[in-house]
């Protein structure tokens, strides 16, 4: 058992070194935004890269998500090359047809906004980069099928360093702002196609299969819309931020979103990335059900040590990225955002049960329904509270979510999750919150170090609530009397 759990966890950790040079890119870049770009102009960019996000999800068509389920069936492993070859060409087919429709059509959309010529340019590269990004999920799908994470990560660090520099040149050197960051995201995902093309070649055989695209089509065709109804769930509040107040308040958000989206890129997506391979290979093997039990156990306590570390921490992070004062107003979406996360991530494991029996319209049906809660209590909220309101929206959907999934779930496989240890760090972690609150009027020095302190308890407070196992307590101390006749030598 805890082989495996090493084995999801390595391939978690080195999934995450693409994530963390994703997000790092990112951070990197806030002070240079904030610097040269209004906040303004960066709710314009939250929203074309927001569009990105949900519309490349759609054209995928669930096919990614297909691959990854039928790469491991008994029945379909002697069909794996051709199995992908139908998947890119439909893929293929579909992106390219959607970009000659929106090409055509740029220059009468843009017509509907302030600027005109400007986003007709903006545009015309979204839809581009969305083809791009479509084809490149499928390729890096198939990495993961085959637990290739270190080419995975290597792949995309390549990538980001290189719209790292061009964003660098864009923005400060050549002063073209938007234009310039989508510019680079071009260039950086064409890069990563032509990096991950040759080795697909080798993985497919020119053999189109209409019985493979309808099996795959049925897996994912639900996906589509939990694709679309997740990305709702997660970014739709920006819209709609956008709709009812303006897009100053759009940027604060956006870069609030960001700093506390460092939890998802660092651990939710890299931890989701290599748990899924692993969970198809366990699933009717001996302890599948108690592996599936102890990742959610073990995940969601590094996601509240690590959420207590941003949250409390996040007015001092966004202060020293934001060299502009107008962003300093972002912290306090921040940890909202970051329980949101959390349950997100919790969400990810619970609905196994719905991945493995194929049952994947129900995922639909719940991030729909999610969704939908989501945009009313958002209009609601958000013309009392703006942005504040946007972020209360998203933790009661995603509470919302993870509670009906769990549910739901279990009714087709059932996973004796332990959720008394869940709720005990639930509690502990928002106590632990308002405790760090009360920092807030004192000097930096003291301050930082009663967070610290605080946050190193968080781990020792669970222990007198049998939170750990003996067996657990016993690797523990064998870790840690391993550590210390390290540091003796």
């Amino acid at each position: 058992m805890l082989s495996k759990i090493k084995n999801t966890l390595k391939h978690s950790a080195i999934y995450s070194i693409g994530n963390i040079a994703t997000k790092l890119i990112g951070i990197v870049l806030l002070p240079l935004y904030t610097k040269h770009i209004t906040v303004s102009e960066y709710g314009v960019l939250g929203i074309l890269e927001i569009s990105i996000m949900i519309l490349t999800q759609v054209l995928i068509l669930g096919q990614s998500s297909a691959f990854l389920r039928f790469h491991d069936l008994h029945e379909y492993k002697e069909k794996r090359k051709s199995t992908l070859f139908t998947i890119f060409v439909l893929l293929f087919s579909t992106g390219l047809l959607f970009n000659l429709f929106g090409l055509g059509c740029a220059s009468k959309l843009s017509a509907l906004f302030s600027k005109p010529l400007e986003f007709t340019i903006y545009f015309k590269l979204c839809f581009i980069i969305i083809f791009l990004r479509v084809i490149n999920n499928l390729f890096l799908s198939v990495l993961r099928a085959k637990e290739k994470s270190v080419f995975y990560a290597t792949a995309n660090i390549i990538k980001i360093a290189v719209i790292l520099g061009l964003n660098i040149y864009f923005v400060a050197f050549a002063k073209i702002g938007v234009k310039g960051i989508l510019y680079s995201y071009l260039i950086g995902d064409g890069l990563l196609f032509i990096i991950l093309f040759p080795n697909m070649i080798s993985e497919m055989i020119p053999k189109f299969d209409s019985k493979i695209l309808k099996a795959t089509l049925t897996f994912g065709f639900p996906l589509i819309f939990t694709s679309l109804a997740g990305m709702l769930l997660n970014k739709g509040d920006t819209y709609i931020l956008k709709f009812l107040v303006d897009y100053k308040e759009v940027g604060l958000y956006n870069f609030g979103y960001k700093v506390a989206g460092v939890l998802n890129v660092f651990l939710i997506q890299s931890f989701s990335l290599g748990l899924l391979p692993i969970a198809y290979k366990m699933y009717g093997q001996k302890g599948d059900k108690r592996y599936y039990s102890k990742m959610l156990t073990y995940f969601l306590f590094i996601l509240f040590w690590a959420g207590l570390c941003l949250a409390f921490f996040s007015k001092e992070i966004i202060e020293l990225l934001a060299l502009n004062p107008d962003y300093w107003a972002a912290y306090q979406v921040v940890p909202y955002i970051i329980l949101a996360y959390i349950f997100s991530g919790a969400k990810s494991v619970a609905n196994l049960g719905l991945y493995l029996k194929r049952k994947t319209k129900y995922i639909a049906y719940l991030t729909i329904g999610a969704a939908v809660l989501n945009v009313v209590l958002n209009f609601i909220l958000i013309p009392k509270y703006k942005m504040m309101g946007a972020a209360i929206a998203t933790i009661i959907s995603f509470v919302a979510l993870y509670i009906v999934t769990y549910f739901v779930a279990s009714r087709f496989y059932k996973i004796p999750y332990e959720n008394m240890k869940l709720l005990k760090m639930l509690i502990l972690a928002i106590i632990l919150f308002f405790f760090s609150t009360l920092t807030a009027n004192l000097n930096i020095l003291p301050r930082i170090l009663i967070k610290v302190a605080i946050i190193i308890s968080f781990p020792f407070i669970l222990f007198p609530f049998n939170f750990y196992e003996p067996i657990e307590l016993e690797r523990i101390k064998q870790g840690w009397h391993k550590l210390t006749g390290l540091k003796k030598k």
